[in-house]
């Protein structure tokens, strides 16, 4: 018993790892990329010692550091903190620059010495204010600390394009002594000058357009007005001016409250923006009542009318006091052609509201056809902003506006002739007249040059080349023989429309227009002139800016003319 309780001490044997691993070969299983069935060997003790004599290197290197910085040169640096001042800097990018079509220069940077940025100058020509607008400079509060960091565009492609001409500051660190002297400058980040826009634009012909429009105003009393040229297929405008205007110069400098104060009480408006405001049209929408007229055979164009220098509407209600709508004279007998260039407006009463049992469009189809060349709507333009969308009579507009909002048969009359309550603005006339000239296609005017098409379609409704063509032949015989023979020239052939509305409380002021289409053959460019407010005995109409317009370019761009 004794024995086989008793506790036995069993002698173990070592095994050698040799013989665990013996048939490890043998093991296709194991990954020997991964070091499987191999021994691991432990870190040997001089890479620890090489790996914790490198940490003692480190640490006396930093501790020497540390000693020559606090306590050996710590008085010094000491000074210096309480002495020094690290001051932050822009770096002003430059303003991109503005050219007009010809690289001429429109819009530009001038430094003056001692000065953080650039002043922005403008063309010493005038008739640019509108389109480029002007700048707010970057701006210090008490303290000298800037809080307008940016030159901000305020206006015109100034505004519209602020971010591209702006650029990116940079930034420079400069350390100052006690004394302010320099000490070290580094700079941070290096401005980034703004990118450059070209216009298209032809400053020259621009400021020949302003010129005549200034002396037109100055010898007929008229109180401003706006002028504008036209690529009828790619929408790039030559000449987009307004008069009066303003100095974009002293406007953004700010510091001549004379002048500016004066800009706000003139009654001529400066700041006014005409070409995308809305006024009354007159007899230009003459041609688009004919084509609209001629599509719904209310009408043919050969079909001559009596017009007697007024149209007589009988009233039932009191027979010896009828309701008599005005011509401006006696012109006969008239066919369409002869109708729009002499501008007959008891033609246009005929076949916008009827008479004598003949039918007319009636006021729902002309502001379906008005509407179709895109008048009453925003042409879209928003390198200016603020366009103005105009508007064209209709019964739903009359009850609108008026406490008697029954719409009569003069209504129909007077809205033929573009007056009563029709509003459209310059632009919205030249992308018409341009839809007319190019037989229905329909572009966006734009200021800015572009490989893009800006076609934008067609004309809804599909007028016969015909009918275009009855309306081409009118607008031409008013140059050669009618209300614009002003651009009967021998250089070039234009056909033109002319239009007088009469505003004011009791019409003792006329809105002048022209506008048309050039050279007449082959037509490449349409034009829109708009002179506002001149009294009833005006001599000059609107054509004669278009006229010194076209002098000048038969001197200076004669390929605008071909």
């Amino acid at each position: 018993m004794f024995n086989f309780f008793r506790k036995r001490n069993k002698v173990y044997k070592d095994i050698d790892p040799d013989d665990i691993f013996l048939d490890s070969a043998n093991l296709s299983s194991l990954d020997t990329q991964q070091f499987e069935g191999r021994l691991e060997k432990p870190i040997s003790k001089k890479t620890i010692n090489a790996l914790l004599g490198f940490f003692v290197l480190v640490v006396l290197v930093f501790s020497f550091k540390l000693h020559a910085l606090q306590i050996v040169e710590g008085e010094d640096f000491l000074s210096k903190s309480r002495n020094n001042s690290l001051d932050q800097k822009i770096l002003f990018a430059d303003r991109g620059v503005i050219y007009d079509r010809n690289l001429n220069l429109l819009a530009w940077n001038e430094y003056e010495e001692g000065e953080e940025f650039p002043r922005r100058a403008y063309s010493e020509k005038d008739g640019f204010s509108h389109v480029l607008g002007y700048v707010g400079y970057p701006e210090k509060d008490s303290k000298g600390f800037y809080w307008q960091k940016e030159f901000v565009g305020k206006a015109g492609i100034e505004s519209y394009f602020n971010k591209s001409l702006n650029g990116r500051n940079g930034l420079k660190l400069i350390e100052r002594d006690v004394q302010g002297n320099v000490i070290s400058e580094n700079t941070v980040e290096a401005p980034v000058d703004g990118e450059n826009v070209i216009l298209t634009i032809d400053a020259e012909l621009q400021n020949a357009l302003y010129e005549a429009m200034k002396e037109l105003s100055r010898t007929n009393d008229y109180v401003g007005g706006t002028s504008m040229i036209m690529d009828i297929y790619t929408g790039e405008l030559l000449a987009l001016t307004n008069y009066p205007e303003y100095d974009s110069e002293i406007i953004s400098l700010g510091e001549d409250a004379d002048i500016i104060n004066g800009y706000f009480s003139d009654p001529r408006k400066p700041f006014l923006n005409r070409a995308i405001s809305a006024f009354a049209p007159g007899s230009i929408v003459k041609p688009y009542l004919a084509l609209a007229a001629l599509y719904e055979d209310i009408i043919g164009p050969d079909v001559w009318l009596e017009s007697n220098g007024q149209l007589v509407v009988p009233n039932p209600f009191d027979p010896d006091n009828p309701t008599i709508f005005k011509d401006n004279k006696v012109h006969g007998r008239v066919d369409m052609r002869r109708a729009i260039a002499v501008s007959a407006n008891t033609y246009f009463y005929e076949i916008g509201g009827g008479f004598n049992g003949r039918e007319g469009l009636g006021i729902s189809r002309i502001e379906k056809y008005m509407r179709e060349f895109g008048f009453g709507e925003k042409v879209g333009f928003g390198f200016l902003g603020g366009e103005a969308e105009g508007n064209i009579p209709s019964p739903a507009w009359k009850k609108r506006t008026f406490a008697d909002g029954t719409w009569r048969l003069g209504d129909t009359y007077n809205s033929s002739i573009g007056q009563y309550g029709f509003q459209l603005t310059p632009l919205q006339a030249l992308r018409a007249v341009a839809s007319l000239a190019s037989r229905g296609v329909v572009v966006s005017p734009t200021i800015i040059s572009s490989t893009e098409s800006q076609i934008d379609g067609y004309i809804d409704t599909s007028f016969e080349d015909s009918q275009y063509q009855v309306v081409h032949e009118g607008m031409r015989q008013a140059v050669t023989d009618g209300t614009s023979s002003f651009f009967d020239l021998s250089y070039v052939k234009v056909a033109a429309k002319t239009g007088t509305a009469q505003t004011g409380i009791a019409n003792q002021y006329s809105n002048s227009w022209s506008t048309g289409f050039f050279p007449y053959d082959d037509p490449q460019y349409a034009f829109v002139v708009m002179m506002e407010k001149a009294p009833k005995d005006f001599t000059l109409s609107a054509n004669f800016v278009m006229r010194e317009a076209f002098t000048w370019m038969r001197e200076n761009r004669p390929e605008y003319l071909r």
